[in-house]
């Protein structure tokens, strides 16, 4: 059997690379304009690879009784990790897909294609028009993972976005996003004030490394109208091989301190990485 080579295509918001890992035999990393985007391994879908997408998978384990389909809305497509393990661990789940990206879709599809009867529907769409037509009270779960690049477009950190999320999932629906950040956390505590304007429960997940401030990073917001098992959740975050810390409550309160909900036109993209953040090549 030939060993599997790169792939490099322009598509319409960059130049996408599916790379093979050579440690597994049929797994992938997809980077767009050297960001990395997406890890999946078609032998083996319940493997989370990258660490912020590990935590979403925590969150989404813990949002039903094990192996309970969902309806899940996933804003962003990448390489379709999510929706694979969704697949995998609760199966007959129906999920939407929405991707702006026509040329990403089309690669993906082509090259690791999600298998018949996974319930898996791709809409190539603009995420904020998609969610505005959206039916209300028809999904689960909504996962928020939309990056223009490395920076989270301005339409997605406002006060609009998070009311038409809320307006999207069921009164016990959850919504996770995966946002970056780094001290003194101006983008990350003005996202926990605006997600606080639409649901009352929050908890936010990161390395404590980030939350000190020592470096930039990944943190998953999660936002509901339900009472968060954190418990459970921080039992699994602090199981990983890069422990996690799950803030709520009056600690997370404190960290939202006097930060303003982002109003529509006062949005703008979640902040640069530093140079070499989360490039690769």
């Amino acid at each position: 059997m030939s060993e599997p080579i790169p792939v490099s295509r322009v598509v319409d918001h960059g130049t996408a690379k599916l790379m093979p890992d050579v440690d597994r035999e049929r797994a992938w990393l997809l980077t767009v304009d050297g960001a990395p985007q997406s890890y999946v391994d078609l032998d083996e879908p319940t493997y989370l690879e990258f660490e912020y997408v590990r935590r979403l998978g925590h969150v989404l384990d813990g949002v039903a009784q094990a192996g309970r389909p969902l309806d899940v809305v996933h804003l962003g497509g990448g390489a379709l990790t999510l929706p694979r393990y969704v697949a995998a661990t609760r199966a007959g789940s129906r999920q939407d897909v929405v991707e702006a990206d026509r040329g990403l879709v089309d690669l993906v599809g082509e090259y690791l294609p999600v298998g018949e009867g996974a319930g898996v529907s791709v809409h190539v769409a603009d995420a904020r028009d998609w969610l505005a037509g959206a039916p209300a009270d028809s999904a689960d779960v909504v996962v928020g993972d939309v990056f223009g690049g490395s920076r989270v477009p301005a339409g997605f950190t406002c006060v609009g976005y998070a009311r038409d999320v809320e307006r999207l999932l069921r009164p016990d629906g959850v919504y996770m996003a995966n946002l970056a950040d780094a001290a003194p956390f101006a983008f990350l505590r003005s996202q926990l004030a605006t997600f606080a304007t639409a649901f009352p429960e929050l908890a936010l997940i990161a390395e404590p490394a980030v939350l000190r401030g020592r470096r930039f990073g990944n943190a998953v917001l999660v936002a509901a109208h339900r009472r968060l098992d954190t418990a459970a959740l921080a039992r699994r975050t602090a199981a990983d091989a890069f422990p996690a810390r799950v803030e709520h409550g009056p600690a997370l309160r404190a960290f939202i301190g006097d930060a303003r909900p982002v109003g529509d036109a006062d949005a703008v993209p979640s902040p640069e990485p530093p140079d070499g953040t989360f490039r690769i090549g």
